[in-house]
């Protein structure tokens, strides 16, 4: 172990509620979501010498900074897509340190389903996601959606993966969100029910399509002699990697990711290894992510996928409990969900669901990958490994 292995600890986390929360603004929810987030570790705004959130267009982190009423030291607006709240742990977690900050608040807020925006399936066109570079190899722009429907009919071609498992992920994650409140779909669905659903890119189906919703989340990263000061259990950063993935209509490696490189470079500065992982909370914008994902963070095979999602291994109580609290599929998206694979792996390393069929047995280690941008083109991918003492 090394690196940054225990030099900083979540001590806050707070996930809104809402999925859709009309009549407020991105601003107002990171402001909610701060406030309870630094109250259950006994913080307030005062407390706060670090700010991170990503940027949208113009500055906007600077105004979240100036509305949530905090003085930064430390600031940091990376925006690398859906991985960027984990990439803001692991910056916190070096600028504490390197004794910069002691308590960094890490803010996300998004009103994408009350404001009507389209994610995936419509919208704009490649080229605003992937600009100049790709003027003469991507002349006929194409959604997102359809970016993840050619990732998974090469994997289905290249290694005989089948529809019915992928539609197993849906399942097991629908089930996970049956068992938590705030998810925005609850009723349980079996693969048929996948499978029947209305085709969004040849083979994805809507039910392999994440959500649109509205949504917010905090994160409180603080130093380990103010960890013990605080009201909550702290959960522990032991290993943080990072990794990227270009773009390459001739290439010929389309399935895998960028979890590749970001998966050992965490587990090694952990010291752990794939039997060590208790929990795993993984990004799933499409079940072909969640596939892949696997793949390239070397739980299975390359290849080999489509039969470890088979049957009930990555159910909360399965071998592998996998995005328990419904992931993005069944529980919410609001543009970026990062944020919220930190918030629910934080809870269950501090056993909030105690006493639950929510809470994952004996959680004593989650590891978290987080992907941006879209897969079959440039994106970046960041892992986490947390845990608890």
């Amino acid at each position: 172990m090394g690196g940054l292995t225990k030099k900083a600890a979540i001590v806050g986390a707070y996930e809104h509620p809402g999925r859709l929360i009309p009549g407020k603004s991105t601003h107002e929810i990171q402001a909610e979501c701060a406030r309870h987030a630094l109250a259950e570790a006994g913080l307030t705004n005062k407390d706060v010498d670090g700010f991170m959130t990503p940027s949208g267009i113009g500055m906007d982190a600077m105004n979240v900074a100036e509305y949530l009423g905090v003085q930064p030291d430390v600031f940091d607006s990376t925006q690398v897509g859906g991985s960027s709240f984990l990439l803001h742990v692991a910056r916190a977690t070096a600028a504490i340190a390197a004794g910069q900050a002691q308590v960094v608040l890490i803010t996300y807020g998004s009103t994408a389903r009350s404001g009507a925006r389209a994610i995936g399936t419509g919208g704009a066109a490649r080229p605003v996601i992937n600009p100049w570079p790709d003027s003469f190899e991507a002349p006929y722009g194409g959604i997102l959606a359809g970016m993840y429907a050619t990732v998974a009919s090469r994997h289905m071609h290249d290694y005989g993966t089948t529809k019915e498992q992928l539609a197993n992920i849906s399942v097991v994650t629908r089930r996970h969100a049956s068992m938590n409140p705030d998810a925005m779909y609850r009723d349980p669905i079996a693969i048929d029910d996948v499978l029947a659903s209305r085709m969004i890119a040849w083979p994805l189906k809507m039910l392999e399509c994440c959500v649109i919703s509205d949504g917010g989340g905090a994160i409180v990263v603080t130093s380990p002699e103010r960890a013990r000061d605080c009201k909550t259990r702290p959960v522990w950063v032991l290993g943080a990697g990072e990794g990227y993935r270009h773009l390459g209509r001739g290439k010929r490696d389309w399935t895998t990711i960028a979890a590749a490189q970001s998966g050992p470079s965490a587990m090694g500065m952990a010291g752990v290894t794939h039997k060590d992982i208790d929990h795993l909370m993984v990004y799933d914008s499409f079940t072909i992510t969640v596939l892949t994902t696997l793949e390239s963070l070397g739980f299975c095979k390359t290849g080999e996928g489509g039969s470890f999602v088979e049957g009930n291994r990555l159910a909360i109580d399965g071998e592998l409990p996998m995005n328990t609290d419904g992931g993005g599929l069944s529980s919410n998206h609001p543009g970026m969900r990062g944020i919220f694979l930190i918030i629910e792996a934080v809870k269950q390393l501090r056993g909030d669901y105690e006493g639950t069929a929510r809470q994952v047995k004996d959680c004593k280690i989650s590891l978290c990958h987080g992907t941006g941008g879209m897969l079959g083109s440039r994106h970046s991918g960041v892992t986490l490994v947390l845990g608890r003492d």
